[in-house]
């Protein structure tokens, strides 16, 4: 478990333990918003020299502001996008130690439909607004997605995005309160919003489509008529060029 806050990720993982009586459960520290914090536990870990299987890339924010992390960043892009991206390309040594049944699986979302790619990846216009940067940076991680199990394609390792359905989640409840009111007890546990990560962890790698978006277990559209993101996806380029810079990698 990789986790931002050290007392409730300890309050998780006692929790894990409890209801599961499986004790080979970890922690370890480190806020996916900073490319410094990630680069120190994937240095961490990597010594190691353990073969990772999956790695679930579920860390999200949808921040109403414009809030800027100490590393210069506009912070929902560092969380979902950049920082993702550091962890994922600097763990793919040990994702090829667990070839060719390696996978990662990333959390993405339904509120990306509406989002073509773009290459303004910090969200430069004068009125910020949370939710469409929310979906901007989903967008990102499907594309990433594909553009990953094409240059992979080779290493053994699966790349696979999903969306959770709307789960009733604190995250939820905090950053869109009012949708979060409307749909109150409508909303999915977070059991079943982790159904379908649980599964593409699980499956023969046979029966999935590497870099492909699946929802409720199976592969879902990743584009919707009349929405204008289908041609977007040629830029995941020039944007995978800016985040290995801005990574350092």
């Amino acid at each position: 478990m990789v986790c931002r806050n050290k007392e409730r990720g300890e309050a998780a993982l006692t929790k894990i333990h409890s209801n599961t009586g499986n004790k080979n459960v970890y922690l370890e520290v480190c806020d996916i918003s900073s490319v410094n914090d990630v680069k120190s536990f994937t240095s961490r870990f990597c010594s190691k020299d353990v073969p990772v299987h999956v790695l679930v890339n579920n860390a999200g924010l949808l921040e109403a502001n414009r809030v800027i992390t100490p590393e210069g960043y506009e912070l929902s892009f560092a969380t979902n996008v950049l920082g993702t991206y550091t962890l994922t390309e600097l763990m793919l040594p040990l994702l090829e130690k667990a070839a060719p049944d390696a996978r990662v699986i990333t959390v993405s979302s339904g509120g990306m439909y509406k989002s073509p790619l773009t290459t303004d990846l910090q969200f430069s216009g004068d009125t910020f607004d949370g939710v469409v940067q929310y979906g901007r940076n989903k967008r990102v991680q499907i594309a990433l997605t594909e553009k990953w199990a094409e240059k992979y394609k080779d290493k053994g390792v699966g790349f696979y995005s999903m969306h959770p359905g709307w789960a009733e989640t604190p995250g939820v409840a905090k950053s869109l309160p009012d949708f979060s009111k409307l749909y109150e007890g409508k909303l999915r546990s977070s059991e079943e919003g982790a159904d379908t990560v649980i599964s593409l962890a699980l499956q023969p790698k046979e029966k999935l489509v590497p870099g492909a978006f699946y929802f409720d277990r199976a592969e879902a559209p990743k584009h919707l008529p009349l929405t204008g993101t289908k041609n977007s996806h040629s830029a995941i380029d020039s944007i995978v060029e800016k985040l290995g810079s801005f990574a350092g990698l």
